[in-house]
């Protein structure tokens, strides 16, 4: 148990039974009435996010969560497959907890595991990694009037991304794998 006051970025709070991260935090002490904390906080299950607010005279659950470096191993029936690289163990995590996720996980790729009560719950892939594209249109004379023309490319990952038109297969670009857009060529 704990008091709104404890509240900081990063802290993992318990609601309705589900890990929350503070996201965005800022403590409102107002002229008139009870001082509050009004937070932004990511469900570390889902990855939903909402606007929370506590009142100081409440008691939340602070809760303790582990992150874990880990190596993403393989992907097969039952979920993906990461290792801890200093103790061999594995973990397991189905593709409804890794969802969308899934598909800028490469073999051998360092990832940071957020662990609840000895389980991983949540990834965190690097923000920005770099694919090869594998498939893509080429480039007609004519095509960038009008000024960002992009056109689709298909990447080693499996997945589409929007990329510049002057973009040829066989060339890397590195990918925000927050936003799953184009940043710039590799």
């Amino acid at each position: 148990m704990g008091s709104p006051s404890d509240i900081k970025k990063g802290v993992v709070v318990l609601q309705n039974g589900d890990p929350w991260v503070v996201t965005e935090f800022q403590h409102i002490n107002p002229g008139k009435g009870a001082a509050f904390v009004r937070t932004r906080i990511k469900n570390l299950k889902s990855g939903r996010t909402l606007e929370q607010t506590f009142k100081m005279s409440e008691t939340i659950d602070v809760v303790d969560v582990e992150y874990r470096n880990m190596q993403y191993l393989y992907h097969d029936a039952t979920g993906y497959t990461f290792m801890d690289s200093g103790t061999y163990e594995q973990f397991n995590m189905s593709d409804d907890i890794v969802g969308e996720q899934g598909k800028y996980l490469t073999e051998s790729l360092e990832v940071t595991l957020t662990m609840y009560e000895g389980q991983p719950i949540a990834i965190q892939l690097p923000r920005k990694m770099s694919f090869k594209i594998v498939e893509t249109m080429p480039a007609v004379k004519g095509d960038t009037a009008g000024g960002n023309v992009t056109k689709e490319a298909k990447t080693d990952g499996g997945f589409i991304v929007h990329v510049p038109i002057f973009l040829k297969e066989g060339e890397n670009v590195i990918v925000n794998t927050d936003t799953g857009e184009y940043v710039e060529r590799a």
